[in-house]
């Protein structure tokens, strides 16, 4: 039998897996926000559900959870429809009432036992062990193994049997119409599994932890990849990196775990938002640099260029005179021209500067760029120069 550790762990690390693998179609879809207002408006469901049965322990509740969820969906797109507020006004107008009713029910019928809005916001993980599954006398474990295990293998079938006509649906839902593939009611389907995944998880981690196990994994592993089998798979990579060291750094500090878990599964983020190697903010600022000083090359190059056969107007070439012609100070000029003599686009002698045959394949590739059109020398030189790249 294996400690009560080790049992919230498996617990953390199933709920990451459950909402890695259908995070990473809502921030594909651009619905993110969607399963932060489904989180909060299955609540009047589970409190019906409670109602009707009497008990927590009822799959009702699911299903009812599942179909509110689906109301929230559906109204959010009736009221976007008639074109007077905008989606995320029409989110922001729907969750809080189906919220609201759910907190009332809870609070004037449901007061007595612990399905209180505390418990479905903020989850405790290190109680779930103690709700146990018992089948004839028989500890067969947590409750939450089983619960989260299930959805698990339910979101998984999901995506493994519609994984063509759901990839088709998030990138050209149109195009997915022609073909047949019914796009609204994928939407509709994948819609009601997040409200089954997310109240399968409240009770043993929170509402807070479930919008961030859903969104926070997807969005780093969308920065890093764009093949979408890599990008669910980097998903839940980062959704069971953040749910063992958010653990175990909340056992040190001795600190929330569900909100340790929803903190480190945002510091990767950031540490990915900022240090990735293609979409990151540092190799963005990079970027952004190495083509300001690929421009001045280019500017370089066309203004020798343009005077290379302007014996009269000598001076045009001349280094120490950039500064008048061009703008730019003399500090400035050193680098530019330093650059493109190590580019082999121009050389320098005796302050003159002459445009190389490369220089001169670098500038009618640039004119070519400039007006659209193609160049024989794109290939070649976008190696060396990202400006054409299209980057």
């Amino acid at each position: 039998m294996i400690g009560l550790q080790w049992e919230i762990i498996i617990i953390a690390i199933l709920a990451a897996i459950t909402c890695a693998i259908l995070g990473v179609f809502l921030v594909l879809r651009k619905m993110s926000m969607t399963s932060d207002a489904i989180s909060h408006a299955i609540l009047p469901g589970i409190a019906i559900g409670f109602l009707i049965t009497g008990t927590i322990n009822s799959p009702l509740l699911i299903i009812l959870a599942a179909l509110m969820g689906l109301l929230t969906v559906a109204m959010t797109e009736a009221v976007t429809s008639t074109k007077l507020v905008k989606e995320d006004a029409a989110t922001g107008l729907v969750f809080p009432a189906l919220f609201s009713i759910g907190v009332i029910l809870i609070s004037k019928y449901a007061s007595n036992i612990h399905i209180d809005t505390d418990s479905v916001l903020l989850g405790e993980i290190a109680f779930a062990p103690f709700d146990r599954l018992v089948i004839r006398g028989i500890d067969i474990g947590p409750k939450s193994f089983w619960v989260l295990g299930t959805t698990i293998l339910l979101n998984l079938l999901f995506v493994l049997v519609f994984f063509k006509e759901l990839k088709l649906s998030t990138f050209d839902s149109n195009l997915a119409a022609t073909f047949g593939f019914m796009p609204i009611l994928l939407n509709y389907m994948l819609m009601g599994l997040v409200s089954i995944t997310i109240v399968s998880s409240f009770e043993a981690v929170g509402v807070i932890l479930v919008i961030a196990l859903l969104i926070a994994p997807a969005a780093t592993s969308y920065l890093l990849n764009d093949n979408l089998k890599n990008m669910i798979a980097l998903s839940v990579i980062f959704g069971i990196i953040s749910a063992l060291a958010g653990y175990w750094i909340a056992r040190w500090l001795d600190a929330s775990i569900a909100g340790m878990m929803a903190t480190v599964s945002g510091l990767i983020f950031f540490l990915v938002y900022l240090l990735a190697p293609g979409q990151g903010l540092v190799a963005s600022v990079r970027r952004r640099q190495r083509q300001k000083l690929e421009f001045a090359q280019m500017t370089l190059a066309m203004h020798i260029y343009n005077h290379s056969d302007d014996s009269e107007n000598i001076e045009e070439r001349m280094k120490g005179k950039l500064g008048y012609h061009l703008g730019w100070s003399v500090s400035y000029i050193e680098k530019i021209v330093k650059r493109s003599q190590n580019s082999g686009i121009i050389t320098v002698k005796d302050d003159l500067i002459s445009i190389t045959s490369k220089g001169i394949g670098f500038v009618e590739a640039a004119n070519m760029l400039i007006s659209s059109k193609y160049h024989p020398s794109f290939q070649r030189l976008r190696n060396e120069f990202i400006i054409f790249t299209g980057n």
